[in-house]
Formats: C-alpha cells, structure tokens, sequence
C-alpha cells in the first residue's frame, strides 16, 4: 500500500494532527535547505534529497488538505 493509501483509511482527527507535524517537517526542510545554501554547501547531492523530501511532504499535505476540505459545489 502506498504512502496514500494508509492516509486514506485514518479519521479526520488523525489526518489533522499529521497535517501539522507534515507541515512542521516541511517547514525545517526549508529552513535546513536554505542554511546549506546559504553556507555554500558542497554536497549538491544532499541539498537535492532535502529537496525531493520536501516536495514528498507538500504532496502529502495538498491530499490530507483536499481530503479534509469539503466539496462545496456553489
């Protein structure tokens, strides 16, 4: 089963405590991201996976946000 598909079966409540601590992750990737670059970091390798990470993150959370948000047809 995929990253996805267990998110699918937990509640809402869960869903929303792992939005935070996602959103939280995502938020140090950021900031430890921007600290190599800052330092000029010479390891590409390391900044790219730190990248790649973050953007498995923000996946995650656009799908517990679109699962948590209700469909509203106006």
């Amino acid at each position: 089963m995929n990253a996805f598909g267990e998110l699918s079966m937990k509640s809402d409540d869960v869903l929303h405590v792992e939005l935070i601590e996602f959103r939280r992750q995502h938020r140090d990737l950021d900031v430890a991201i921007q600290a190599l670059e800052e330092r000029g970091a010479r390891d590409p390798l390391t900044i790219k996976r730190l990248k790649q990470q973050k953007l498995r993150l923000k996946d995650r959370i656009a799908y517990i946000e679109d699962r948590l948000t209700p469909d509203i047809i106006a």
